[in-house]
């Protein structure tokens, strides 16, 4: 019993408040450190989820949003919310991109020389061997299948790019490349890969391929084929000189031809004139004939007379046949012999 015995002592005395008290300053510390700590995690994981929430989109850009791995929407440019650990943005570049075939843009990015002249290298339909260089230029059309429909769609581009280049390139003669069809073939190549990325639908879009540069692969050949370029220039050059001299020489000519026009008219009105007065002078002569004939016959021989005479040479022959006794009456000059017949006279008469 005795060491069973416990000492009785009533609740609530004063020492057993200040055990309550010693043992409570001594707690007090720890839990403070404890709710510090539940308020920085509880802050840190709003600001977590803050940050996973909001997103930005840029204007060149589209945000391609994922729910537990599955595509949703495309979002375009500006301030976007979603669900975080949830969904997913994938950010993919809408603007113009491009890349070349057959060069490098940079030096360094040419980590093997013979793949590039391999990619330039090609052989037109007359058996000859031409480097072309192209750049394509393309953007994305539909991010979800850019992003899922391909592992590669960039890589699948290019490999659609060479293909359709070598194809169009292998119809053309080697000349029509360097020269002339230029034009003609980057149609032509593009309308191909247009259509073969709607076949295969990655989600890119073709905005344009233009060729850089065509030319044999030789410098001999190079030389040959700048020749016959200097020649079809020389050929264009002297085809346009010929038109502008025919521009300028066919008005010359028009206004000529207008000119021998009018004066052909006016000689055809003079003409047809002098034909009028000579009728009516006829008219008028007959008129006369009929009331006296004779006379008008002695008159008409008299102005004949005097139109014919002063042009008719005078030639006084006696008929012998000897030129010695032949006088030329128009060597002499008339005037000096009336003169000198005139001075005659008048030292006869004196």
């Amino acid at each position: 019993m005795i060491g069973n015995f416990r000492e009785f002592r009533p609740k609530g005395t004063p020492e057993d408040k200040d055990k309550d008290h010693d043992s409570q300053q001594k707690k007090s510390p720890f839990d403070k450190l404890r709710k510090i700590a539940l308020l920085t995690v509880a802050v840190i994981a709003v600001l977590i989820l803050t940050v996973e929430s909001v997103y930005s989109i840029g204007e060149q850009e589209q945000g391609v949003v994922t729910t537990f791995g599955k595509a949703g929407g495309v979002v375009t440019s500006g301030l976007h919310f979603k669900i975080p650990f949830v969904q997913k943005v994938t950010k993919v570049n809408t603007t113009i991109l491009g890349f070349p075939i057959g060069y490098r843009l940079n030096e360094e990015e040419v980590t093997n020389q013979d793949q590039v002249d391999a990619e330039s290298l090609m052989i037109t339909s007359d058996f000859n061997f031409v480097n072309v260089d192209f750049y394509v230029e393309y953007k994305v059309s539909d991010p979800v299948k850019y992003l899922y429909h391909s592992q590669q769609p960039n890589v699948i581009l290019k490999n659609i790019a060479q293909a359709s280049i070598r194809n169009i390139i292998s119809n053309y003669a080697v000349d029509d490349v360097i020269t002339t069809g230029k034009s003609e073939i980057q149609a032509a190549i593009k309308e191909m890969i247009i259509e073969k990325l709607e076949e295969q639908d990655i989600g890119l879009m073709l905005v344009n391929i233009s060729m850089q540069d065509a030319e044999p692969p030789t410098e001999s050949v190079i030389e040959a084929f700048k020749a016959v370029e200097t020649a079809k220039q020389g050929k264009e050059t002297a085809i346009n000189n010929a038109n502008k001299y025919r521009n300028e020489k066919l008005p010359e000519a028009s206004a000529k031809a207008d000119q021998i026009i009018q004066e052909a008219e006016a000689a055809k009105q003079e003409r047809i004139n002098e034909g009028i007065a000579q009728a009516s002078r006829f008219n008028k002569m007959y008129e006369e004939y009929e009331k006296n004939p004779l006379l008008t016959k002695q008159r008409m021989f008299y102005e004949a007379m005097e139109e014919i005479l002063p042009g008719v040479q005078l030639i006084i022959d006696d008929g012998s046949g000897n030129l010695n006794k032949t006088l030329y009456l128009d060597e002499l000059k008339l005037e000096d012999i009336t003169k000198n017949a005139a001075s005659d006279s008048d030292t006869q008469e004196e």
